[in-house]
Order: structure tokens, then C-alpha cells, then sequence
């Protein structure tokens, strides 16, 4: 079986190179994406193994079937950027739906006591031997309410952090999870009781844009948004017009919704077109990582091994509890 691995980073190589070994599973790696302009390199393999940023779009899917790929194996959990109605009958997609939720909960976490306890600022200026504290003040998170959006496992994570804490967790999901340790409200409440709004739900027509222009308006004053879920869950816009408006705190943000050609790579080089994130990275109550959220060791090595056992039950004809499928979705 050999498979065309695309938007290959270093840290891809050693747990995908290992578990294919032990399936019989072979990896190209190329370090390009995959998109209508490079599908062709796919010609001659079986599969393809694609991350959040490549394009699987319509024309995608019908050149890699031209080319006579069996299937598309997404070694991440979000799959928005695959056109599941398209491919159904035609083409077999399979995901990654859990690898390591802490990895993805610890994140958030972090970036929150980064920007509220202004690490990123103390850490600069210890470097430049300044060690005044004036305008580093914080608060506690102990006592203050975090509203978190989506509590499937990295959101239910999340919560058990948040009760660490002290903090009083209220939660919103469209299928409450009795053992999440929080209290399910409406949207709208969570909206306006939260000092903290975490985002852990996938991206979907529904939840598009959820943080958005009229959203914004009924927040709390000061409140702090955190999202490394799908960027498009924010209108970056509007998220911009809040924090400049006064009445978001701050942001902490692992995802953008045009990040596919920006994240991932060193632009630092480069003048950054995009000019709403060039105006939300200057922003001294923004705190911006690159997707990281999923990068360690233990996510690392779980996504590879379970993409090689998705791929290897496809290729023993077995059925693959992984596999999504636009009438299952529906």
C-alpha cells in the first residue's frame, strides 16, 4: 500500500514512518499541499494522507479519482475542508476524531493564564533585564464563570480544568454530556454570563461566524475568547471591532480562518497581507499561536498511529469505525 503524504512537516515523519513500517504501509512525503494545481502527484498511489489546510474540493476529489485513489485518510479530527457530499460513492475519507484532547485543552488553558497573568509580556521584559511590574496586573480565574462552547472530549478536557480551578463552568452543546462536570445553558445565556468563552465545537454551517457582529454585542464587557477549534468560527472582523471597541478583554486564538496559507510556515520574512491579522497580532490583549494546540509528542504519535489503522483496514477490506460518510453525517 503506498500513500502520497501531503504538507509534510519534520515532526510528521518519525511516528508515521514507524507505524507504516509495521502495516506494510509505504509514505511519500511531500511538502507541498494538496490542491487542484498538485494533485497529479498522487498518480501511481493508492491513497493520500491530508492535514486541516489542504483543499479537498470538488475538483480535488475528482482529479485524485481520475487518478485512481482509493481514498483520502485525514490525520486530524475537523474535516471541513473536505467535500463529504461530493466524495460519498465515489472515494473513501476516514479521520482522526480523537488523538490527544489534553493536548488541545492544556493549550487553551495556557494561552489563558498567558494573557490574563501577561506571561508574554513578563517574559520580554525579564530579557531586556526589566522587571517593574507596572501594567502586568491580572486577575484570578478562581470564581470567575468560563462558558465553554462544544463538550465533546477536548471541550469536556477543558471543563475538568476549568473545576481544577474553582471556576464555575457553565457549558452549551446541541447534545449535553451528563458527565461533563458543568451546567448546560441556553447560547444566549452562556453568552451573557461568561467571563471566559472557550470554543470547542466543529466548524458547521451552523456554528459559522458564531462569534460574529450581534453575538459580540451581548457579551460581557471584558470578556476573553478563546478559540482552537476552527477559525471560521470567528468573524475576525467583528472579533477586531470588539477588542478595539473595548468589549472584548482580550483573544486567544490558535486558529484563523485564513490561516491555510499563513500557519505552518515562517513568513517572518515576508509583509503579511492579510491585514486584519496583522492588526489583531498587534494588539497588546491578542495572543496568536499557529495551530499548535495538537503538537506533542503524545498527539503526535497517536494521529499516526491511528491514520496507519485506518488506512490498514481499508486495505484488509475491514470496516473503519473512522470512516465519515455525507448520509451518516446527514
Amino acid at each position: 500500500m503506498k500513500v502520497a503524504f501531503f504538507d509534510t512537516k519534520p515532526y510528521d515523519k518519525p511516528s508515521f514512518e514507524e507505524f507504516g513500517e509495521k502495516q506494510g504501509i509505504k509514505y511519500k512525503f511531500f511538502e507541498t499541499k494538496l490542491n487542484i494545481d498538485t494533485a497529479d502527484l498522487a498518480k501511481g498511489y493508492d491513497g493520500v494522507c491530508v492535514f486541516v489546510n489542504d483543499t479537498v474540493n470538488k475538483e480535488v476529489i475528482d482529479k485524485l479519482c481520475q487518478n485512481n485513489i482509493k481514498f483520502i485518510a485525514l490525520r486530524c479530527a475537523g474535516f471541513n475542508n473536505v467535500d463529504i457530499k461530493h466524495a460519498y460513492g465515489k472515494i473513501k475519507v476516514f479521520r482522526v476524531p480523537a488523538y490527544s484532547p489534553y493536548a488541545v485543552a492544556e493549550h487553551a488553558m495556557a494561552m489563558l493564564l498567558t494573557s490574563i497573568r501577561r506571561i508574554h509580556k513578563a517574559y520580554i521584559r525579564t530579557k531586556d533585564f526589566n522587571f517593574s511590574l507596572n501594567g502586568l496586573t491580572g486577575f484570578d480565574l478562581h470564581g470567575k464563570t468560563v462558558g465553554i462552547v462544544g463538550t465533546g472530549k477536548i471541550g469536556s478536557v477543558f471543563a475538568d480544568i476549568c473545576n481544577g480551578f474553582g471556576m464555575n463552568v457553565i457549558a452549551y452543546d446541541k447534545y449535553p454530556n451528563e458527565k461533563v462536570n458543568a451546567k448546560y445553558v441556553s447560547l444566549e445565556q452562556l453568552f451573557g454570563q461568561s467571563d471566559i468563552i472557550s470554543l470547542h465545537c466543529p466548524l458547521t454551517e451552523e456554528t459559522e461566524y458564531l462569534i460574529n457582529k450581534r453575538s459580540i454585542e451581548r457579551l460581557k464587557k471584558g470578556v476573553v475568547i478563546i478559540n482552537t477549534s476552527r477559525g471560521a468560527l470567528i468573524d475576525a472582523e467583528a472579533l477586531l471591532e470588539g477588542i478595539k471597541s473595548r468589549k472584548i478583554g482580550a483573544a486567544c486564538l490558535d486558529v484563523y480562518e485564513e490561516e491555510s496559507d499563513l500557519f505552518f510556515e515562517d513568513n517572518s520574512g515576508h509583509i503579511l497581507e492579510d491585514d486584519t491579522l496583522a492588526r489583531l497580532i498587534t494588539m497588546p490583549n491578542v495572543i496568536v499561536t499557529s495551530h499548535q494546540a495538537f503538537l506533542t509528542s503524545e498527539a503526535l504519535y497517536s494521529i499516526a498511529e491511528t491514520t496507519t489503522k485506518n488506512i490498514a483496514s481499508f486495505m484488509n477490506n475491514e470496516k473503519c469505525e473512522n470512516e465519515i460518510c455525507h448520509k451518516c453525517q446527514g
